[in-house]
């Protein structure tokens, strides 16, 4: 494995080299949700200052780095643990990896002479355009989507390719993934190298993805807090050795903070501003927090008094995810609706103590409701669907799913009263039958995606009736219903474009 890594970031790189070279990071590790491999590479001794204005382009329209990175190679070696091993297709060595940070100083260029009478050469011969006559703004617009590890590798080409990778405009994004990298080491060698024209800040940064990166901890969140105060998006979804401090740190640092996703961080069970942030502001202003979208599935510890808290402190919520919170009850809900009557879309599915009363709470967002999932919240009834369907008239998702106490009376209220109505689960719902289902069609017929798995009292008559009335149907879930072979041709033979899932060998 790679035993000596000098890091040149320009200006004070030395001390950026000795840093990663002699310190390591001990994190608990546990298995990751999502993991992804990276990549690496040694680095050559060549030191070079940051690129001057002149070199950045003309303003063009924003670029983002949003492809994924390539399955088997592993740029970040200076951030994988020593005995990490290599695994995967391609013959990439230690010694031939490619390191996080742009700590690759580009390799001697070739003497102009030299490249003039090549390129002369090659014209001559009839070969190819060699790719270093493309403009740069070609080479920027590859560059923009190439994740963060591969963009660097890209910087130890040449000193051409060097001035360009680190054009800022490249660098309103961060992207990490494995589930070994030492991304906090990686998330401060990154800003700093960053901070070079603005010391100790970065303001081109907006948004940081480190998902799955089990090794993530609160220093690196702290990094994070401490040096993008523009920081818009963050993404550490897996990342269960997160706490409360460091999210309420990036929360209080980051006013600009707009979506933020901790799903599956155990560990998180609050959002709110820092202590001595919140002395600091008067009580209007310590809720002015301007997260709009918020993704908490899987946070088990998660309750009503925390919820009580989020739903104070992020009164801008619009998209709010809970699934599998199972802690949570009705009295949460409540406490939602009173602070955030902009929830545009709310999941709590799996949430088994919520019920009827709950939906009743849902039901005052009114209007502002267009996506609504409750599936497998048992205690959920016609009534519960009745309030929604009455008062949330735009509703245009609803996933109900395992509600087995929904009958052919609630779809008769949703039909009625959602008629915009383009996508319905209610599978493993068996009290609903061929008749709710004709209501359904005779009143929605923008439906384009309609999931039925497991409803024992499905026909072939509903499945007609749903074919000759929803044109627009895109997707229909028949498994496991007794769904006969005339009827899957009929739905065919009219919906053009729907693509069936059921579990009749016959029908092909």
């Amino acid at each position: 494995m790679v035993q000596n890594i000098v890091f040149l970031v320009g200006k004070g790189s030395s001390s950026i080299s000795s840093d990663l070279s002699s310190s390591t990071d001990q994190t608990s590790t546990k298995a990751p949700k999502n993991a992804a491999a990276s990549e690496d590479s040694d680095l050559s001794m060549r030191t070079l200052s940051t690129p001057s204005p002149a070199l950045i382009l003309p303003a063009q329209p924003p670029l983002y780095p949003h492809s994924s990175p390539h399955p088997h190679l592993h740029p970040l070696s200076p951030f994988l643990p020593p005995s990490t091993p290599f695994n995967g297709s391609s013959s990439t060595s230690s010694s031939e990896t490619v390191a996080m940070v742009h700590a690759a100083a580009p390799p001697p260029p070739f003497s102009s002479t030299h490249s003039r009478r090549r390129v002369a050469r090659d014209h001559h011969q009839g070969a190819s355009v060699p790719i270093d006559l493309l403009p740069d703004h070609v080479f920027l617009d590859v560059f923009a989507r190439l994740p963060t590890d591969q963009l660097c590798r890209c910087a130890r080409v040449c000193r051409r390719w060097y001035n360009l990778a680190w054009d800022p405009r490249l660098w309103r994004s961060i992207r990490l993934t494995g589930d070994v990298l030492q991304v906090d080491r990686a998330l401060r060698v990154l800003t700093r190298r960053l901070c070079q024209d603005t010391p100790n800040v970065c303001l081109m940064l907006e948004a940081v993805v480190a998902s799955g990166c089990r090794r993530l901890t609160d220093r690196g969140l702290h990094t994070v807090a401490q040096c993008c105060p523009e920081l818009r998006c963050l993404e550490v979804a897996g990342c269960y050795n997160v706490s409360n401090e460091a999210v309420f740190e990036v929360v209080s640092r980051c006013p600009n903070l707009e979506r933020l996703d901790v799903s599956g961080c155990s560990k998180v069970t609050c959002i709110s501003l820092t202590r001595e942030v919140s002395l600091k502001l008067s009580p209007m202003h310590g809720q002015q927090i301007s997260i709009r979208y918020l993704d908490m599935t899987d946070c088990f510890a998660l309750e009503d008094e925390g919820l009580h808290t989020i739903a104070a402190h992020c009164t801008q919520l619009t998209h709010l995810y809970l699934r599998r919170c199972a802690r949570l009850t009705d009295e949460g809900l409540r406490y939602l609706v009173i602070y955030c009557p902009a929830v545009r879309e709310l999941s709590v599915s799996d949430c088994r103590y919520v019920s009827d009363f709950g939906l009743r709470e849902i039901a005052k967002l009114e209007g502002r409701l267009r996506y609504l999932s409750v599936a497998h919240c048992g205690r959920i009834t016609d009534v519960g669907v009745r309030y929604v369907a009455k008062y949330c008239s735009r509703l245009r998702y609803l996933n109900a799913r395992g509600c087995e106490g929904l009958t052919d009376h609630g779809l008769e209220y949703l039909a009625k009263s959602c008629p915009k109505l383009k996508s319905l689960d209610i599978g493993k719902c068996p009290l609903v039958s061929d008749a709710g289902l004709e209501l359904l069609a005779l009143n929605c017929f923008n439906l384009k995606r309609l999931s039925l798995k497991s409803c024992e009292s499905i026909t072939g008559r509903g499945l007609q009736v749903v074919a000759a009335n929803c044109f627009d149907l895109q997707l229909l879930n028949v498994q496991d219903c007794d769904a006969p072979l005339e009827a899957l041709r009929f739905v065919k033979r009219h919906c053009k474009r729907c693509v069936i899932e059921h579990t009749n060998p016959a029908f092909f």
